[in-house]
């Protein structure tokens, strides 16, 4: 991908919009009491992923992009911290987590590419 080139060219932002859909949908099924808590918690890191590769896109420079990338494989970890806990609390089934994993690991080693792409370039 050329600099200065769109955020929304990059494949990993595209799954990482997916995901955050997929993550909405299966988050609209935990208990209603859950809303302000776990199901809140798990929608804003699931959000952050994309935001961060988009913010990261459009700062100046290689570094700042790869600072914003690792902000985001932090948000995709704490995610599947929540993920783990609402499979723990039976929210979701074990193919949902499973489900979810897949995607998590997907979306990882994307941002986890793009990372060592960039470094190379630096």
């Amino acid at each position: 991908m050329q600099r200065g080139s769109r955020f929304e060219n990059l494949i990993v932002w595209q799954k990482s919009i997916d995901f955050v859909e997929l993550i909405y949908k299966i988050t609209s099924k935990f208990p209603k009491d859950e809303l302000y808590t776990l199901t809140s918690q798990i929608r804003r890191c699931a959000i952050s992923i994309p935001s961060n590769i988009a913010e990261g896109k459009g700062r100046n420079g290689i570094k700042e992009f790869i600072n914003f990338l690792h902000i985001a494989l932090g948000s995709l970890y704490e995610l599947k911290s929540q993920i783990y806990i609402a499979k723990r609390l039976t929210y979701i089934t074990n193919n949902k987590y499973n489900l979810l994993d897949e995607k998590i690991n997907e979306i990882e080693k994307m941002i986890n590419s793009l990372i060592i792409n960039r470094k190379g370039k630096i």
